[in-house]
């Protein structure tokens, strides 16, 4: 099963990470055949927020909420079940210092081909 684990943490606190630290942990669950993607993302400075409401586009500048704790990256991977997921997500450096938010992803590819294809 796929599972993708967020990675939050207020960005003052991300020079107590060494990148080699997250270099290295990607490569190991890279390796061990756990990790399909991972990044880690620019500063929430420059994050755009878009919204579409009653058909009206809205965009304004940084993140959708104003939180202690921002999105800094994700692992996407693939594990047995949750209890491994976690297990994985734990190993994840920047849970030292912040939160990894690990949750299943659906599998949205299937469910509209099905829908599509005359099979509800």
């Amino acid at each position: 099963m796929k599972y993708l684990c967020l990675v939050y943490l207020d960005e003052a606190r991300l020079a107590e990470l060494p990148d080699e630290d997250c270099v290295a942990y990607d490569a190991l669950i890279r390796e061990g055949g756990y990790c399909i993607a991972s990044e880690a993302l620019e500063p929430v400075q420059t994050a755009t927020s878009v919204r579409v409401r009653d058909g009206k586009l809205s965009v304004t500048d940084g993140p959708f909420a104003e939180t202690k704790e921002q999105l800094a990256g994700f692992y996407m991977i693939e594990a047995r079940d949750l209890n491994e997921a976690i297990r994985i997500a734990a190993g994840i450096p920047p849970a030292r210092v912040g939160t990894i938010e690990v949750r299943p992803i659906r599998p949205i590819r299937e469910t509209v081909g099905q829908r599509f294809s005359g099979s509800a």
